[in-house]
């Protein structure tokens, strides 16, 4: 039996499957019981968070096999990778190795961005393999069964759409609810226009038809798909920056206070929300596009694209997207959306995928090191301690990638000797500034004598042989 299914046939009679609505009624159900251990907090808070919507839990009940996971202000930074296939690359089995290989390194949650063939058949092995939440933007699928003219999508076969991904087990949805017509000319000036994929294709189907976004005009329907199998709307930020140039502008925060409505009627019928970010911004403005997007979305969980802080390093996005997370992490976003090398160049193989989730990791833990959370820097001063003592063992195993670690350490000093060694192949054992400054600490001497024990335990085991 799958972890959720007996929790989820206990709520069958439900009118409202949503975690919002549950908790608005006071019910701590199975899902947050397992989100409040995993996070380390009372599984009351973890309630009282969903019901006032500063956390959500993704969790659709068509996804029994997820292991249900939070993402919000107050739980730990979560990070998201997104894989899928487009119409010139990829597999069914290689976006299931993505799959497999983001899990491992520790993604949150993925997303499933297929452009390419075989749409539902990808969805689904993905969805059937994923322990975590799964994200999809819906209106790709759309384009796609209109041969890719965004003029023919259609209100009732974007709905179809939705709710046949939901019914497929997706626990969250890209929406991009927010592009209205009458904001569509403060792009005009922009250096790079619309970069976001759902964006672009709404604009062009506003532009075309003259009339107002479908989603946004048709918002009640898609409510009522969320509460039949709580999936969490994510509401696209379809006019977000995608250079610096273009950051902080009209156009982006006239998005944003749409959002901000949509969110409060969303919750007016218990549906989660979260909030995407922008993608482009530089360093000294990303404090005040968090603080900006939770005062004006209501404290809804902030999802943000990194954000890339430089336009000048293609191959190496991963670092200048990375760079912006940290800091974006620290101010109060609650997710950050990995950026792989390939970023702006193709479809992100398996070692970008890898590239890609280990620089999130990083970025994430830093965010919640400098957020102070409880026990947030146990790690980092447990592989210190393991640093100064010299057990390289216990370094690598608590490093992000200790396979990496390892192999890089066993390139110049590969016999299991220089395990115990007190040096490395940087500093040799002559120059190594923690071995020369051992006895002035407490830890140092500590760990002298303890080797002064072993080396003679070993001479008597010697002795004896």
């Amino acid at each position: 039996m799958k972890l959720r299914t007996e929790w989820i046939d206990k709520r069958k009679n439900e009118s409202n499957q949503s975690q919002m609505h549950l908790a608005r009624k006071g019910v701590v159900t199975e899902e947050m019981r397992f989100v409040a251990k995993r996070e380390g907090l009372d599984p009351e808070y973890i309630r009282s968070e969903v019901a006032r919507g500063r956390m959500v839990i993704p969790a659709n009940i068509c996804h029994p096999n997820l292991e249900p996971m939070a993402i919000g202000i107050n739980a730990l930074c979560k990070i998201n990778a997104n894989i899928g296939n487009s119409a010139l690359s990829s597999s069914i089995e290689k976006e299931v190795q993505k799959l497999n290989l983001a899990v491992k390194f520790g993604a949150d949650t993925v997303m499933d961005l297929s452009t390419g063939t075989h749409l539902d058949e990808t969805r689904t092995a993905i969805i059937e393999h994923s322990p975590v939440p799964v994200g999809t933007v819906p209106i790709y699928q759309a384009l796609e069964a209109v041969h890719g003219k965004p003029e023919n999508l259609t209100p009732d076969l974007m709905f179809e759409v939705i709710e046949h991904q939901a019914r497929q087990g997706v626990d969250y949805m890209t929406i991009h609810a927010g592009v209205l017509i009458e904001n569509l000319h403060l792009v005009a000036h922009r250096l790079t226009g619309i970069v976001s994929r759902g964006g672009a294709i709404m604009a062009q189907w506003c532009l075309h038809h003259r009339k107002q976004n479908f989603l946004y005009t048709e918002y009640h329907r898609l409510l009522e798909i969320c509460k039949k199998y709580d999936v969490t709307i994510s509401l696209g930020d379809g006019i977000r920056p995608g250079c610096l140039a273009d950051a902080s502008d009209a156009a982006q925060f006239a998005e944003l206070d749409v959002l901000g409505e949509l969110t409060l009627r969303a919750w007016d019928e218990n549906v989660q929300v979260m909030i995407e970010g922008p993608g482009h911004v530089p360093l000294d403005q990303i404090p005040m596009n968090v603080e900006k997007q939770i005062k004006v979305c209501h404290e809804a969980p902030f999802y943000v694209l990194g954000p890339l802080v430089t336009d000048i390093a293609p191959g190496y996005d991963h670092i200048t997207s990375a760079i912006g997370a940290a800091v974006a992490g620290q101010h109060g976003a609650a997710m950050l959306c990995y950026v792989t090398p390939r970023e702006h160049l193709g479809l992100p193989d398996l070692d970008d995928v890898k590239q890609g989730v280990i620089a999130y990791k990083i970025a994430a833990h830093a965010a919640d090191v400098a957020r102070h959370r409880a026990g947030a820097r146990d790690r980092d001063d447990a592989i210190s301690k393991a640093r100064f003592v010299f057990d390289w063992k216990k370094q690598f195993e608590l490093s992000v990638d200790p396979e990496h670690a390892k192999a890089l350490h066993d390139e110049t000093l590969p016999d299991d000797y220089f395990k115990e060694a007190e040096f490395c192949s940087m500093c040799g054992p002559n120059f190594c500034s923690m071995h020369l400054s051992q006895e002035l600490t407490n830890l140092g001497q500590e760990n002298q004598e303890m080797r002064i024990q072993k080396k003679k335990e070993r001479q008597e085991r010697l002795l004896k042989a």
